[in-house]
């Protein structure tokens, strides 16, 4: 299986979606070519799978494993990719760590275990990722929650345990608060052992962006990874006239995919790459519900302003 050896994650970086048939199984002909599409944009730097975006809390480890292994056939040659860690026990992450290092993935993403809702400890989180740590040497990105869920790691925890586990190379940042969040940026890059920072604050990127964190990880990448990809380059440039004019046509897909309920965020990307011909259909696994007919033409007029569909497509719908 294909491997991105030393691959340290940083840059542009994708959660795609999963298509499913009407009949709730994975349709793997669209997987194939959602991902084939997306691996295609230029400047990106890996692709994360079994994640949010793949809808990973209603897939089993089979499942997992054959999006996994469908990801390799496609693009494992091109680009690094990264596979979810989502699971409630570290015995069963440390197993899918494993697997997921067995079959060539170059870096893991470990979701918060759904115990710390009820309170954690650093040592609790501590001894989660050390389980992962000893089943694998890929490197970890930490998926740092909001601290209001209980799943968000405190300040304190998130030094402790990016000390005490070198592999943890990483985090995704979806802390929600934009002092915590330059606090994230400003201190974990600058450690002795740098952790990167990976927005995922794809409500407001262009603000995140402009504070430097080394990344994003995003599940709109599904649908603009090149606004993404350009976006980053001209922040990175300091070219901020340039990013705000990509800005313009990034937060109409902003408003409308981020918009309440946000466990719905990926079910309305799912309804845009329809709009846009590159899905037959966009079923999405309970509990979640399709979307009603009000929201999606909120959808397509967004993908209108943001210059992604033609007018001419709303006017005939």
């Amino acid at each position: 299986m294909p491997r991105h050896k030393s691959y340290v994650p940083h840059g542009v970086i994708p959660a795609v979606l999963l298509p499913f048939e009407n009949d709730l199984s994975i349709d793997e002909q669209s997987f194939r070519k959602h991902v084939r599409e997306v691996a295609a944009v230029e400047g990106l730097s890996a692709i994360t799978i079994n994640a949010h975006s793949t809808e990973v809390g209603s897939c089993s480890l089979d499942e997992q494993r054959r999006v996994l292994d469908i990801a390799q056939d496609e693009i494992g040659a091109k680009l690094p990719i990264i596979n979810g860690i989502w699971t409630d026990g570290s015995l069963e992450a440390a197993r899918v760590a494993r697997m997921a290092t067995q079959r060539g993935a170059s870096a893991l993403l470990v979701f918060p275990p759904a115990p710390l809702t009820l309170g954690q400890s650093p040592q609790m989180a501590l001894a989660h990722f050390k389980h992962i740590a000893d089943a694998t040497d890929l490197p970890l990105i930490v998926f740092q929650y909001p601290l209001a869920t209980g799943q968000g790691y405190p300040k304190d925890t998130l030094l402790k345990l990016c000390e005490e586990v070198p592999t943890i190379r990483a985090i995704k940042d979806w802390i929600g608060n934009v002092p915590h969040h330059e606090w994230h940026i400003r201190t974990l890059q600058s450690l002795p052992r740098p952790v990167n920072v990976l927005t995922t604050h794809s409500a407001w990127l262009f603000s995140s962006l402009v504070l430097g964190p080394n990344g994003l990880l995003s599940g709109s990448g599904s649908v603009i990874a090149d606004l993404h990809a350009q976006l980053f380059r001209a922040v990175q440039r300091n070219d901020l006239a340039e990013a705000r004019r990509i800005n313009e046509r990034v937060e109409p897909t902003a408003r409308v995919f981020y918009a309440d309920p946000s466990a719905d965020m990926h079910n309305r990307m799912k309804e845009a790459l329809v709009l846009l011909g590159k899905l037959p259909r966009a079923v999405v696994r309970p509990p979640l519900v399709k979307l009603e007919h009000s929201e999606i033409a909120r959808i397509r007029e967004a993908m209108i302003e943001a210059g992604l569909l033609d007018r001419k497509a709303r006017d005939a719908a």
